[in-house]
């Protein structure tokens, strides 16, 4: 008859000695539950591997003898390490639960969640489909009106206004550019504009151009002629005014201002009326004030075809030459134009790839490029521009 297998180990105590493992509680139940021992480590070769298999043989035949020399203390030691484990235990599955609650509370919240942002979605779509019918109505309701010869104009102007606003808001919004990207281009200005006193924006718009130089410790104060425009700058804490800026700048006393600035205004303008605010302003600066004028660059075919008329609002293109002679003939000097904002290189015409092609190629090639780079130049180049100009003299 085959005697019985001697009970094998659970677990492995090697668990307890590798580097960096981590035991669990049932590991260390297991350890004290069964009183295993620790094995004494030793060299396998060598003196130092012969001395401390001596010591381990030592150590085994001195280890129930110790065990029954602590007796009672090694007894209250193993029941304490017990009963840790069994709070250990009780906690372990406290914590389990807890976090199936809260996995099953987040998941709760997070249906409820998205339930609630369909719902709104549901409601701001039909809003807006509300809105955008109303606003239809009135549209038409106004061009009626506006035909209507025995209507007395005074009862559309405030409805025409409300319009023309409301265009003027969704043009800012899609075709001018993003609150972050107006202060980024007007970062170039900074170096213009710093002190020289205080600087007038004409047609500040949404602000953002007032906010950086309020950042950057420029004093600046602004205008526009429309009112929510006014309503935004002002809940920034800005200083602004509704006004036209005609008038503004006929009535500010002479030699005041540090600078005059007015991104993308002129080409709202009657081109008579660009001469005579390049020459107001020159009166409203101080020596050595700086007038800066952006404007959309015509010398681009593609902006002067396609993206000058996205704004129905804009009048005509303005040639930067014709704006240079327009600031020398009111008294400016050191007339500088800057171009900004080129199109993106995936915009622009493909180049030829000299080094893909055969040698013998690459001279025909190479007179390809050069008149694809002046086909680009007319037809892309640059978006913007702006006219620098400064004020002879010097400030006292």
């Amino acid at each position: 008859m085959a005697s019985p297998e001697p009970d094998r180990p659970s677990r492995d105590i090697d668990v307890f000695l590798r580097e960096g493992a981590s035991p669990s509680l049932e590991d260390w139940r297991w350890l004290w539950s069964e009183d295993r021992p620790f094995p004494v480590q030793t060299e396998r070769t060598g003196i130092r591997g012969a001395i401390t298999l001596v010591i381990k043989r030592f150590v085994r035949l001195l280890r129930p003898l110790v065990k029954t020399l602590l007796g009672d203390l090694y007894t209250r030691q193993v029941r304490y390490n017990e009963v840790l484990l069994d709070h250990l235990e009780e906690h372990r599955t406290r914590l389990a639960h807890l976090e199936a609650v809260k996995r099953e509370g987040f998941d709760d919240v997070a249906r409820h969640t998205d339930a609630l942002f369909a719902l709104v979605d549901q409601k701001l779509d039909r809003y807006r489909r509300e809105s955008q019918h109303l606003w239809g109505r009135l549209g038409g309701l106004l061009a009626i009106a506006e035909g209507d010869a025995k209507r007395p104009a005074a009862e559309v102007q405030g409805l025409e206004e409300i319009w023309r606003e409301q265009g003027y808001l969704e043009l800012e919004d899609r075709f001018r550019g993003t609150r972050d990207e107006i202060a980024e281009r007007m970062e170039i200005y900074l170096p213009y504009l710093a002190d020289r006193g205080e600087i007038l924006d004409l047609g500040c718009g949404r602000g953002e151009s007032l906010a950086l130089l309020g950042d950057r410790g420029i004093p600046a104060r602004g205008i526009d002629s429309s009112e929510e425009m006014i309503g935004e700058c002002r809940a920034q804490g800005l200083e602004v005014e509704q006004g036209d800026l005609f008038e503004v700048l006929n009535d500010l006393p002479e030699g005041g201002l540090g600078g005059v600035v007015s991104l993308h205004v002129i080409e709202h303008l009657p081109a008579d009326s660009i001469d005579r605010l390049v020459r107001l302003a020159w009166r409203a600066l101080r020596p050595g004030g700086v007038l800066v004028l952006e404007t959309p660059n015509p010398l681009s075919l593609v902006v002067a075809a396609r993206n000058f008329w996205l704004d129905p609002t804009h009048r005509r293109p303005i040639h930067p030459e014709t704006l240079r002679l327009t600031y020398e003939l009111a008294g400016f000097d050191q007339v500088e134009q800057i171009d900004l904002r080129p199109f993106a290189d995936e915009d622009r015409l493909p180049e030829l790839a000299l080094t893909d092609l055969p040698a013998d190629l690459r001279h025909l090639a190479d007179e390809i490029n050069q008149l694809r780079d002046k086909l680009d130049r007319l037809l892309y180049g640059y978006q913007d521009y702006a006219m620098i100009g400064i004020k002879p003299g010097t400030a006292d």
